[in-house]
Parts: structure tokens; C-alpha cells; sequence
């Protein structure tokens, strides 16, 4: 089998400690079921062209640029000649900057891994002299390191007989929690209904084994397709009902503790009942006054 081919090669830099070295992409997508659009007329591929948006004429591609939006629906142009002189110039050097310990990096910052390789015998030693000393210290090194002309910062911690890098996120990238938790309200609940969530997380208590993952869409897919091919009839999954709003939470935890299934909405508990009968008449509700969903199209 042929070797993997590198992503990116230079240098892993440790004051003046210095080993060549490779990257290797740690994640793909090239196992997952891919569609192509086709003319369902002639099942010939379609080809996708660049439309004036304004005239509605094809563009060709000596004619495409770059265009920054100054206001609405007005760009300026931004040609490859300025690009070049902001591009960041790649010395093809991992320069390590710091050490911080593991359980600091936020995992909202955690973007792509790689694996980091000594490239060639000749960095060998140096490149087990860096990796064994981050092991003994649990530490993760933070460097810079520049792709596809733009520089990231990529977390680096020993993984094996190798390293593994993460490129970071910047701040701007990642969005500020509070404007999505602000809105919620913390209810009284009692202790007895959370002694029973706690009983429920310990009996599903397991350790991560990304072997037992399943991509239960995946493999429909694969099955559609081989239907597909082989003439057969497609075979409709079952969707599962959902039940409605559970009617008292205290008896969904205790269902869920004994492993079964949560009651339908008609059977509710007695004491569900009993509560609901001791209440007096409701006036009719009001109209309910709907929020802005400018947190929805900022979530977007």
C-alpha cells in the first residue's frame, strides 16, 4: 500500500531544537455516500456556470474576480495582485510559542487534527526528544504554522509514537454562549428528581469507544443505493412515534430508571391526575405574543 501523501512539509521548532517533519489530514470524508447532480431526462452530470446576477449572462473565467460588499449589492474590487502583498509568507516552520496545560483549551476553539510525522531518519532523535518531554509534562504546545496562506495557531500533544496538531479557532470565530443562553431560566427542582437523573447517567455510565459510533443515516444510504442498483424495491423505514409533553417529569425519571418506555400522554399518573383536578377553572389564555427571532437568524 502506498504511503499517505502529505498535506504539508517543513519544520517542528522548539528553541533551538529543530526536526523535519510531515502532516497528515486525521479525519476524511471520502467513505461517506456522495451524490452528484444529473438531468433526469438524459441521467448525463450537470455542470454548474457562474450567472451574472444582474444581467443573467454567463460569466467566463477570465472574467471572475474578488469583490468585498462596501454596501449593498456595491463591491470593490480586491485583485490577486493586493492579495499577494497582505499573503503571509510560509517559512514552512512550526514554531512552538508556549506550553499550557490540556484541560485549559476551550473545545470550542478545537478546528482540524493532523498528524505530525518526522519526515526522513534525519530528524528522528530530535523528534522523539520533543514528543517525550511533552509527554512527561501533560502539557500541549501551542505554535504557529501557515496553510493555505493563512497562519493558524495549532495545538500539539503527543498521540502514540507521534504528535497530533488541532488548528485553533481565533476569538472572532467562535460565538459568545450568552446570546444563546441567556433566555434560560433555572426552575426549582427537587432533589428527589435529580438523585434520579444522577441514578439514570450512573446506569449508562460507559468509556468513549468511537467503534461503537453509527451512522445510522449512512447506512441507509448505502442500502438505498444498493436497492437502487440492483432494481429492488426501496424499503421504507418505520418512523418511530414520539410521545407528546410529558405529562410529570417526576414519572418519566422513574420509567426511564426501570428502562422502559415513557407513558403515553392518556395513561397519566394518578398524582398527575389529582393535581390537575385540585386546579381551579383557567380563563381562557391569551394570545401568545411571539419573540423576535432575531436570535434565530443569528444563530444562522
Amino acid at each position: 500500500m502506498a504511503p499517505p501523501r502529505a498535506y504539508w512539509k517543513g519544520s517542528l521548532k522548539l528553541s533551538l531544537v529543530t526536526c523535519p517533519v510531515a502532516l497528515y489530514p486525521a479525519s476524511t470524508t471520502v467513505e461517506k455516500t456522495r451524490f452528484h447532480m444529473i438531468n433526469t431526462q438524459t441521467g448525463n452530470r450537470l455542470k454548474q456556470q457562474m450567472i451574472d446576477a444582474e444581467t443573467g449572462d454567463v460569466v467566463e473565467k477570465e472574467q471572475k474576480g474578488r469583490g468585498y460588499e462596501v454596501a449593498k449589492g456595491e463591491y470593490i474590487e480586491i485583485a490577486k495582485e493586493d492579495l499577494d502583498e497582505v499573503q503571509i509568507e510560509s517559512n514552512h516552520t512550526i514554531d512552538i510559542d508556549s506550553f499550557v496545560p490540556r484541560d485549559e483549551i476551550d473545545k470550542r476553539y478545537l478546528n482540524n487534527p493532523y498528524y505530525i510525522a518526522p519526515d526522513g531518519k534525519a530528524g528522528m532523535e530530535a523528534f522523539a526528544v520533543i514528543r517525550d518531554a511533552m509527554k512527561d509534562k501533560d502539557r500541549v504546545a501551542l505554535a504557529r504554522i501557515v496553510l493555505t496562506n493563512r497562519e493558524h495557531i495549532i495545538a500539539i500533544e503527543p498521540l502514540g509514537q507521534g504528535l497530533i496538531g488541532t488548528t485553533l479557532r481565533y476569538p472572532y470565530e467562535v460565538r459568545d454562549e450568552e446570546d444563546y443562553f441567556d433566555d434560560i431560566k433555572n426552575p426549582k427542582i427537587s432533589k428527589d428528581m435529580i438523585d434520579l437523573a444522577v441514578h439514570i447517567l450512573d446506569s449508562k455510565a460507559a468509556h468513549f469507544d468511537p467503534s461503537k459510533f453509527e451512522d445510522h443515516y449512512e447506512t441507509a444510504l448505502k442500502k438505498l443505493v444498493a436497492s437502487k442498483v440492483s432494481g429492488k424495491p426501496v424499503k421504507t423505514a418505520e418512523k418511530e412515534d414520539r410521545p407528546d409533553n410529558v405529562i410529570s417529569l417526576m414519572d418519566a425519571l422513574k420509567q426511564s430508571l426501570k428502562g422502559g418506555k415513557a407513558a403515553a400522554p392518556a395513561k397519566a399518573s394518578a398524582t398527575a391526575k389529582r393535581a390537575t383536578a385540585a386546579r381551579p377553572a383557567r380563563r381562557p389564555a391569551k394570545k401568545a405574543v411571539h419573540r423576535s427571532p432575531a436570535r434565530q437568524r443569528k444563530a444562522g
